[in-house]
């Protein structure tokens, strides 16, 4: 099974949504994840960016975190499973799953928008 779950809005066809007025790429489709998130909450909305040449530590939470990539390329490491991310994908990373991001280049940067459903009863989670 892989655990790197990236989905390209390259790869997605739009739907015109809100009475024709909208394209709209579905990068999870609605109710998708409602088995996997139930009884979850949101846990945060971030922006982050890694340096050229930085990347996130290795770490794992108790959350589905949802990774946008805005700009730059890097490559996402999910329990061992490494796979390369650009503008305009979307990466799943289920809960516990330890998981990291490096940009592809140590002169350029990576900048993700960010967000996690967090898992019914989860404790507290330390993001330092």
């Amino acid at each position: 099974m892989n655990r790197v779950d990236v989905r390209s809005i390259e790869q997605v066809a739009p739907d015109v949504e809100h009475n024709g007025t909208v394209p709209v790429w579905w990068l999870v489709r609605p109710r998708e994840l409602q088995e996997a998130t139930a009884g979850g909450y949101l846990e945060l909305v971030s922006e982050f960016e890694v340096a050229g040449g930085g990347m996130v530590d290795p770490h794992h939470h108790p959350t589905h975190e949802f990774y946008y990539v805005t700009s730059g390329r890097g490559i996402m490491t999910i329990d061992g499973e490494e796979h390369e991310v650009v503008q305009g994908d979307l990466v799943h990373i289920p809960p516990e799953a330890i998981h990291s991001l490096r940009p592809v280049s140590d002169n350029a940067p990576i900048h993700c928008f960010c967000f996690a459903v967090g898992c019914r009863d989860a404790g507290k989670v330390d993001y330092s």
